[in-house]
C-alpha cells in the first residue's frame, strides 16, 4: 500500500459506514481505525463484530489510532506520545499491549503520513506505557522490519520460580500430563511452558484454553515453546532459536503474539542460565520475529508489519 496524507480522521461513521484498514504482523491480524480526534464510540460489540471472521472483517483484535490527549485512561508514562494505540482483543476486552500490533500501528501511522521513519523513531502511547518504534533491516524475508522497545520484562516469581522450574501448573488439551509454567510480565501477563519436542507442540489442542493454576487475577496468555538450540547471528555472536504456539486470553490461538515471543525468549533464557544468549529468533506459525533481551531488563522486539487492504465497512451488515 502506498503512503497517504489523510487530512482528517476517517473512523467516525459516516452514513452508517466505517473506513478501516486490514493489517498483520507475522499473521497476527488486526482491523485498524484512524480516529485521531477520538470521535468513534468503539464499543465491545463493535469490536466483536469487526473481528468476526465469517460475517465481519476478521481479526485477532482492533487497533484504534487516536491522539493520546483523547484517551482518559492513558497512563502517565504514555502521555509523552502524540499518538496512542488503543488495542482491543477480539472479544471486545481492552488490552494493555500487543507487540505485533504496535509494529502494525507504526506501519499504519507511516501510511497515514503521521510518521516518517527517516526522521527518527515513533513514540507510541499504550496502556502498558510508552513504546518506541524504529524501522530496521529485516532478519528474515523482505524488509523493512520494525523494532519496538517493549519496556521491562520481569519474572513475578523471581529466581525461586526459575530454580523451581516454574511457578504455575498448566494443563493443555491434547497433552497427557500437567506441565510447569513460568510467569512472565511483558506489560501483560504470560505463562510459558517448555515442551520436549515438536511432536508435543503439534499435539497441543489450543482450541481449548489451557488451565493454569494458580489462576492469574487478570488471566494469562499461554506460550508453548520448543527450544531449537543456538546459531551464529550476522554479527558472529550466538543467538537462541525457539518455536512457539500461543493461546491469547480473550482471543484463542493466534498465528503470532509479539509480547508472547518476548515472554518465551525471557523464560528460556532464564532457565538456560548466565551463558544463555541475549538475542533470540522466535518461529511462530505466521513467520519469525527477533527478541533482544538487554542487561537492564528491557526488551526489544523486531519483525515485519504489513498493511493489506483498505475497507469501506457497512455497519448495518455486521453481525449483531
Amino acid at each position: 500500500m502506498t503512503a497517504t496524507t489523510t487530512a482528517t480522521p476517517t473512523a467516525a461513521p459516516q452514513a452508517g459506514r466505517l473506513v478501516a484498514t486490514k493489517g498483520h504482523g507475522t499473521q497476527n491480524d488486526f482491523v485498524l481505525l484512524d480516529d485521531r480526534d477520538g470521535a468513534l464510540d468503539l464499543t465491545p460489540a463493535l469490536v466483536r463484530a469487526l473481528c468476526e471472521r465469517r460475517a465481519g472483517v476478521g481479526g485477532d483484535g482492533v487497533i484504534r489510532l487516536v491522539a493520546t490527549a483523547h484517551v482518559d485512561d492513558a497512563p502517565a508514562a504514555a502521555r509523552a506520545a502524540r499518538w496512542f494505540m488503543d488495542y482491543r482483543n477480539a472479544d471486545g476486552s481492552v488490552a494493555q499491549m500487543c507487540g505485533n500490533g504496535v509494529r502494525v500501528f507504526a506501519a499504519y501511522a507511516q501510511h497515514l503520513g503521521l510518521w516518517d521513519p527517516a526522521a527518527g523513531p515513533l513514540d507510541v502511547g499504550t496502556r502498558a506505557g510508552l513504546r518506541t518504534v524504529a524501522q530496521v533491516p529485516a532478519d528474515v524475508g523482505a524488509g523493512p522490519w520494525f523494532a519496538v522497545g517493549m519496556g521491562a520484562v520481569t519474572l513475578p516469581g523471581g529466581a525461586t520460580a526459575v530454580s523451581d522450574g516454574g511457578d504455575a501448573h498448566v494443563d493443555v488439551a491434547g497433552l497427557a500430563v500437567t506441565r510447569p509454567g513460568l510467569s512472565v510480565d511483558v506489560g501483560n501477563p504470560h505463562t510459558v511452558v517448555v515442551l520436549a519436542d515438536g511432536a508435543d507442540l503439534a499435539r497441543a489442542d489450543l482450541t481449548v484454553a489451557p488451565d493454569v493454576a494458580p489462576v492469574p487475577h487478570d488471566g494469562t496468555n499461554v506460550e508453548l515453546v520448543v527450544p531449537l538450540g543456538e546459531e551464529a547471528g550476522p554479527d558472529g555472536h550466538p543467538r537462541g532459536h525457539v518455536r512457539m504456539r500461543v493461546h491469547e486470553r480473550g482471543v484463542g490461538e493466534t498465528r503470532s503474539c509479539g509480547t508472547g515471543a518476548v515472554a518465551a525468549a525471557a523464560a528460556v533464557r532464564a532457565w538456560g542460565g548466565d551463558q544463555a544468549p541475549d538475542v533470540w529468533l522466535v518461529d511462530v506459525p505466521g513467520g519469525t520475529v527477533r527478541v533482544t533481551l538487554h542487561a537492564d531488563g528491557q526488551a526489544e522486539l523486531a519483525g515485519p508489519a504489513t498493511l493489506v487492504a483498505e475497507l469501506d465497512v457497512d455497519l448495518a451488515a455486521l453481525p449483531a
